[in-house]
């Protein structure tokens, strides 16, 4: 087999070791001999992909330690390669030569939504061109960068996991919020606010063991967030309701109160909102500051604030609103005073 292997495009020839500049180069010449030498480098994943794919029929499963012995390329890539080139081997239209070799990548893993025998929703295994080509082609239209196009895959991806969820679980909850009534203890430490609780003068407390006990599992659905207020003085016990709720802690805000309270170590002027996930909700358009400051008014009322932030994070999906104390539109509300 010849060694010599020649590129040759004005004043530039390139052979196998290097590029020789035969004459003085313009600086539009310099540009376009850089373009054909991006789509030179795009056009080898394709073609190795398709020697892959070929290949494929003479070495069966060996066919990538092959390659790799003879193109010197490791097994991972090489089954990258074959794997985007077998995908558009059946709709080849769908190569576009406008765009990146990794712009094919990105959306080669979409897949169709199919219903099971049991009247479920699912992804299924199937790919779905026709959402490949769409964002193909807004990727050509936009100019959109290979970065720019794996972000709306992942939107797309989310939003079917969305669509699927609230399919099969339309009845479970995708946002709760929660604000027991916490019963205080001998020995823990609480502000005098908090003893008003204890005597019962504002709304029946509950055990840790009762509030446990609140079947939150079973009115969540897989993919869930749970937002619970807790006391500071009550965080450690905290985390064995959202444990025995079945969700995992992930974040939490503090409400500033502005206002003092008298307490044992510290004055307490804040309350923590415990962020806690079951599953994997959406993802949140937008980081918000953790920290919110707004004076204190009647006992255990929460600013507004909170659960609208809530409907703006989470949009989707049932809520509901565990011991509240009035009827919010778009929440479902459970608790001794609604």
């Amino acid at each position: 087999m010849s060694n010599e292997l020649q590129l040759q495009t004005g004043p530039y020839r390139t052979t196998f070791i290097g590029t020789e500049i035969t004459r003085q180069s313009t600086k539009d010449e310099w540009e376009n001999y850089g373009e054909i030498l991006r789509r030179v480098d795009e056009a080898k994943q394709w073609a190795i992909g398709d020697w892959l794919v070929d290949g494929k029929k003479h070495y069966e499963d060996d066919v990538y330690k092959k390659a790799s012995q003879v193109i010197g390329l490791d097994e991972t890539t090489l089954r990258n390669y074959k794997y985007i080139s077998e995908l558009y081997k059946y709709e080849l239209s769908l190569r576009n030569d406008n765009l990146y070799w990794q712009h094919h990548k990105e959306v080669a893993s979409l897949k169709t939504i199919k219903e099971t025998a049991d009247g479920k929703l699912e992804l299924s295994g199937g790919t779905d061109y026709e959402k490949i080509e769409e964002l193909l082609s807004r990727a050509e239209k936009e100019s959109l960068s290979v970065r720019d196009l794996r972000e709306e895959v992942r939107k797309h991806k989310e939003q079917q996991r969305e669509y699927i969820r609230l399919a099969n679980e339309p009845e479970k909850y995708s946002v709760i919020y929660a604000d027991p009534p916490w019963r205080y203890d001998a020995g823990d430490q609480h502000t005098f606010e908090e003893q008003e609780t204890v005597k019962g003068t504002h709304y029946p407390d509950m055990t840790f063991d009762e509030i446990c006990q609140v079947p939150v599992s079973q009115m969540a659905c897989n993919d869930c967030v749970l937002f619970l207020w807790v006391p500071a003085p009550l965080n450690e016990r905290a985390f064995q309701i959202v444990k025995a709720w079945g969700f995992e802690y992930k974040a939490q805000m503090v409400w500033d109160k502005v206002k003092h309270n008298v307490g044992h170590h510290v004055s307490v002027r804040h309350e923590l909102l415990f962020i806690c996930h079951r599953g994997t909700p959406p993802k949140v358009p937008r980081l918000v500051d953790s920290v919110y400051e707004e004076e204190r008014t009647e006992h255990s009322k929460k600013p507004v604030y909170f659960r609208q932030l809530i409907d703006e994070l989470f949009p989707s999906g049932k809520r509901i609103e565990l011991f509240a104390r009035e009827k919010t539109d778009g929440w479902d509300a459970w608790g001794n005073e609604i």
